[in-house]
C-alpha cells in the first residue's frame, strides 16, 4: 500500500526502521519532523548577532571590529572620538569603492581584481618560504665566507659617511686632574690604559677601543660641541682634540680616518655582508622549493600543462 509523501521521505528513516511505527504514527512523526525543520533557524540562532556600528549599503562595521584597534591607555573621550573618526573614515572608503565599481571601466575592474589575487597570493607564499626558510636554521656564516664575498665585492662597499677610530673620555668641567688625563690619552701605553681604567667612574663618557671604526655622525651625537660644521677641523687622523661645553670637557686622540667614496673596512660591513649571504641563500632556497613542488606535483599527476606539445 502506497503511503502519503512525507512517509516515502521518511521510508529510510532511522526512527522508522528503529521502532517499526504504524501508518497512523508515521502521520505523526512527519508532523513533528517538519515542525522540527520549520523551528531549526531558531535553534541555530543562540549565538548573539554581531553589534553593527554602521551600515554602507549591505556593508556593516562591527563593533567588535573596531573595539581591538582602541588602546587600554585610551581616555574615554580620546577613545569616543578615535571610533567616530574611524566610523566616517570606512564610510568613506565603502562609499568611494561602490561608487568606483560603478563608474570605472570593466577592464579596470578586472584589472584590479587580478592584482589584489596576486598580491594575495604573494603574500600567503612568501610568509611560507620564510617559515621554511627559518625552520631550516641556515643561518651560520663562516668568517671565510665573509672575508671572501668582501673581497670579491669590495669595490661595492663605498662609505657614504666618514668613518674614524678614536679614543675619547668625557670630564665633568670641575675635573681635578685633566691634565694627567691628557697625556695618558695621547701616549696611551699599557700603564696608561690601566690609569684611566682604574679612574673610569670618574669619567662621564669613555670610549677606548679605538680599534673600531665608528661614524662621525655618531661621534658628534655623543660630543655635542662637535658638530657637521667643525668636525673637519677635529676628526683629522692623528689629531688631539679638547673641547667643552657647560656641563663636560671632551678630550679625543683620533688615530686613523677613512672618507667619504672610501673603500669601506671589513669589519665595518661584516653585518651588511652576512645580511646579503642570508639573502642570497633565501632566493636559493625559494627557487629550489618551488621546482621542488613542481617536479612533486608532476610525478602525483597534481599538475600539467595542456596543449604544451601542440
Amino acid at each position: 500500500m502506497r503511503g502519503p509523501p512525507c512517509c516515502m521521505a521518511l521510508s529510510n528513516c532511522y526512527f522508522c526502521e528503529m521502532f517499526s511505527l504504524q501508518k497512523n504514527n508515521l502521520y505523526l512523526l512527519c508532523a513533528i519532523v517538519i515542525s522540527t525543520f520549520v523551528s531549526c533557524n531558531s535553534l541555530f540562532r543562540e549565538t548573539p548577532e554581531k553589534e553593527p556600528l554602521a551600515r554602507v549599503g549591505d556593508a556593516y562595521l562591527y563593533k567588535e571590529d573596531v573595539v581591538s584597534l582602541i588602546g587600554e591607555d585610551m581616555l574615554p573621550q580620546d577613545s569616543s572620538l578615535f571610533v567616530t573618526n574611524y566610523i566616517n573614515k570606512w564610510a568613506s572608503k565603502q562609499l568611494l569603492l561602490s561608487k568606483s565599481k560603478i563608474n570605472l571601466p570593466e577592464e579596470k575592474l578586472a584589472e584590479f581584481d587580478r592584482l589584489v589575487s596576486d598580491y594575495r597570493m604573494d603574500l600567503y607564499t612568501r610568509a611560507y618560504i620564510e617559515a621554511l626558510v627559518l625552520q631550516s636554521k641556515d643561518t651560520a656564516v663562516t668568517q671565510e665566507e665573509l672575508r671572501g664575498y668582501y673581497e670579491k665585492e669590495k669595490e661595492n662597499f663605498k662609505l657614504s659617511e666618514k668613518l674614524v677610530q678614536l679614543r675619547f673620555v668625557g670630564l665633568p668641567s670641575q675635573f681635578l686632574d685633566k691634565d694627567a688625563v691628557v697625556a695618558k690619552l695621547k701616549n696611551w701605553k699599557e700603564e696608561d690604559k690601566e690609569y684611566l681604567d682604574s679612574i673610569a667612574v670618574q669619567f662621564k663618557k669613555i670610549h677606548f677601543n679605538d680599534s673600531i671604526w665608528v661614524g662621525s655622525s655618531r661621534v658628534v651625537q655623543e660630543i655635542p660641541p662637535l658638530t657637521p660644521m667643525n668636525e673637519q677641523q677635529y676628526l683629522k687622523k692623528s689629531q688631539f682634540f679638547e673641547l667643552q661645553d657647560s656641563l663636560e670637557v671632551y678630550l679625543g686622540k683620533v688615530t686613523d680616518v677613512l672618507e667619504i667614496n672610501d673603500t669601506a673596512p671589513f669589519e665595518y660591513v661584516i653585518p651588511d655582508i652576512k645580511q646579503l649571504i642570508l639573502n642570497k641563500r633565501r632566493l636559493d632556497y625559494a627557487r629550489r622549493l618551488e621546482t621542488d613542488i613542481i617536479d612533486e606535483a608532476i610525478k602525483k599527476n597534481e599538475f600539467e600543462v595542456y596543449g604544451k606539445n601542440e
